[in-house]
């Protein structure tokens, strides 16, 4: 039968008897004496159980459910935290924590940073009203959902683990991150379908004014998917864009007017625990800068040198 996995990917998951068929039908090729029978059934009675015990781990490996969004949300709330280690990646060197609710075991990674400065000297300069909270991140992703971005980010909640309060996010199936693809002088196959993911992580990064924007928070996965992690330096309280001219390029139609249809209300309750009112304000005012940039953009070169 086949089945769907991660990705919209299908695979061959054979049972232990069509094994057998298999083994039957491949034995007929053996021919043989009458004085051989004994050891070819001997021999397929050995191949069979062999490709049983290789189908069984294969079905073992391949039958881990696809989760929906609910269900992981779920699963990162509720399941038992079993096995816990420091990463070394960030500047904040999350936990990569084991969880399973005795179904499904799967890794988490938790940000518990929660860093509030009135002034702070970083190595970009002089930062007033410094946050660096796993607040963001979670905001970050509920905003993603808004805009229809959510499968580009990995789903945040806010959890406690060893009295600590701080996010916790579903560990990614990523192969490398920008800075490993950098260094190994890496290039999608598809240049287009690359830059036009690039294009939304852009935008996104913008509307949430990422101070930190670093590219080991860009992560690359299977069929070269890109995913964006670690907010907590985000949602300061400019309501400037960055650099527009480099970082405003092109956008996707669909992402262009779900940002036009962003409503401040909804953004304010969505994110009430996450985001104050004035960091809502700034999200709001950078959206419509966003938007009228790309307007600007589209009567100067036409929709579809902008749009995609």
């Amino acid at each position: 039968m086949w089945k769907f996995e991660a990705g919209g990917r299908r695979a061959n998951i054979l049972s232990c008897r069509s094994v057998v068929k298999v083994v039957g039908s491949v034995a007929e090729f053996w021919g043989g004496t009458p004085m051989h029978i004994v050891h070819q059934q001997g021999r397929r009675l050995a191949v069979a159980a062999l490709l049983c015990l290789i189908c069984t781990c294969i079905v073992r490996a391949a039958d881990e459910p696809t989760l929906t969004k609910e269900q992981i949300k779920n699963f990162l709330l509720t399941a038992k935290i079993v096995k816990s280690q420091r990463t070394s990646k960030g500047i904040t060197n999350p936990w990569r924590l084991t969880l399973t609710d005795g179904t499904v075991t799967h890794d988490a990674s938790f940000q518990p940073i929660e860093e509030h400065q009135a002034v702070k000297q970083l190595a970009s300069g002089t930062e007033m009203g410094f946050v660096d909270s796993y607040k963001y991140n979670i905001a970050a992703y509920q905003l993603a959902e808004m805009l229809g971005m959510d499968d580009m980010l990995p789903v945040y909640v806010e959890r406690s683990w060893k009295g600590d309060r701080g996010s916790l996010s579903w560990w990614l199936p990523v192969k490398m991150d920008e800075v490993e693809r950098h260094k190994q002088n890496l290039k999608a196959p598809d240049s287009d379908a690359w830059n036009n993911q690039m294009y939304k992580i852009r935008v996104f990064d913008q509307l949430v004014y990422d101070s930190d924007p670093n590219l080991t928070n860009v992560l690359i996965g299977e069929d070269w998917k890109i995913y964006r992690i670690d907010f907590t330096r985000a949602f300061r309280q400019s309501k400037d864009l960055k650099n527009p001219k480099d970082n405003l390029v092109r956008c996707d139609r669909k992402l262009l007017e779900k940002l036009k249809a962003l409503d401040a209300n909804e953004v304010a309750e969505k994110t009430k625990h996450y985001l104050d009112k004035d960091a809502v304000k700034a999200v709001m005012a950078r959206r419509d800068k966003i938007v009228e940039y790309f307007q600007k953009l589209i009567a100067e070169k036409g929709e579809n040198e902008v749009l995609y």
